[in-house]
C-alpha cells in the first residue's frame, strides 16, 4: 500500500543569485539571452504575456508544481517568495481549469512579487489586467481549480519543456520567457557583450542596405553547395 503524500513539500532555503547578477539582466531581450546560451532556454512558444510587455521582466524564480485542477502549491510559493521574485507554476500543461486569477495575482503584487509564469491557464482576465502584475501563461479559461494538493514548492519543475529551479533567473518580454540557470549566470553575462556587439554590427549593415550576409555568401560559393 502506498502512503498518501503530504499536501505540500516545501523547500524554503535555496541558493539565490546576487542582486547585482539579477540587475545585470534588467534590459536584456530574451533573444539576446538565448543567443548567449547557444540558442536555447526559451519556454514553449504558447507561454506568452497576457498583456503586451512594456519592459523586460526579470527576477528570481520561485517554483511550484501544481497537480491537475489544483493550485495549493501556488499559494505555498506565494508565501515563500520574496519581493522581486517571480512565481513559476508547473501544471504539466493542464488546461481544463485555471491555476491562477486576479485575486492570487493581487496578493502576489501586495507581497512585492514581480510577476508569474505558468504552463497552465488563468481566469478573470479583466481583473488580472487591472492588477497589472505581469503574467505569462498558455491561455484563459473561466474554470476554477481547488486547493487540495499534493504539490511542491521550491523543487525542480519542468515548465514549457524547460527545467526550472528556484534560484534561476527568469527573463520575459513580448517574445516569451527565457530561463537562465543559476549555475550559468556568470557565463551568460560574459557572452552578452559579444551578442550585443554582433547584433549591433549586423543591424547597422542591414540599415545600410545589406541584402545577403557575407558568411552566407561564403557558404554559397563553397564546395559544400551543389547546384542542380
Amino acid at each position: 500500500m502506498i502512503k498518501d503524500p503530504p499536501l505540500l513539500t516545501i523547500r524554503r532555503n535555496f541558493p539565490r543569485p546576487s542582486a547585482q547578477d539579477v540587475a545585470a539582466f534588467a534590459n536584456v531581450p530574451t533573444g539576446y539571452a538565448v543567443d548567449a546560451m547557444n540558442g536555447r532556454g526559451a519556454l514553449d512558444y504558447r507561454i506568452k504575456p497576457l498583456a503586451p510587455a512594456t519592459s523586460v521582466l526579470v527576477g528570481v524564480a520561485v517554483t511550484c508544481h501544481c497537480g491537475p485542477a489544483d493550485n495549493l502549491a501556488l499559494f505555498g510559493a506565494l508565501a515563500v517568495a520574496q519581493a522581486g521574485d517571480i512565481l513559476v507554476a508547473a501544471t504539466d500543461g493542464f488546461t481544463a481549469t485555471a491555476v491562477t486569477g486576479d485575486l492570487v495575482l493581487g496578493m502576489a503584487k501586495n507581497r512585492g512579487i514581480r510577476g508569474m509564469v505558468t504552463d497552465g491557464l488563468a481566469r478573470d482576465l479583466a481583473g488580472i489586467l487591472g492588477v497589472g502584475l505581469p503574467l505569462y501563461c498558455a491561455g484563459i479559461t473561466p474554470n476554477s481549480p481547488v486547493r487540495n494538493g499534493p504539490g511542491t514548492v521550491g523543487q525542480p519543475v519542468i515548465v514549457g519543456g524547460v527545467a526550472v529551479n528556484s534560484g534561476d533567473i527568469v527573463i520575459g518580454d513580448n517574445d516569451g520567457i527565457v530561463i537562465v540557470p543559476r549555475a550559468e549566470i556568470a557565463g551568460v553575462l560574459n557572452k552578452l557583450a559579444d551578442v550585443r556587439a554582433a547584433e549591433a554590427a549586423l543591424e547597422a549593415k542591414v540599415k545600410a542596405g545589406l541584402e545577403v550576409p557575407d558568411f552566407i555568401e561564403a557558404i554559397l560559393k563553397s564546395d559544400r553547395i551543389v547546384e542542380i
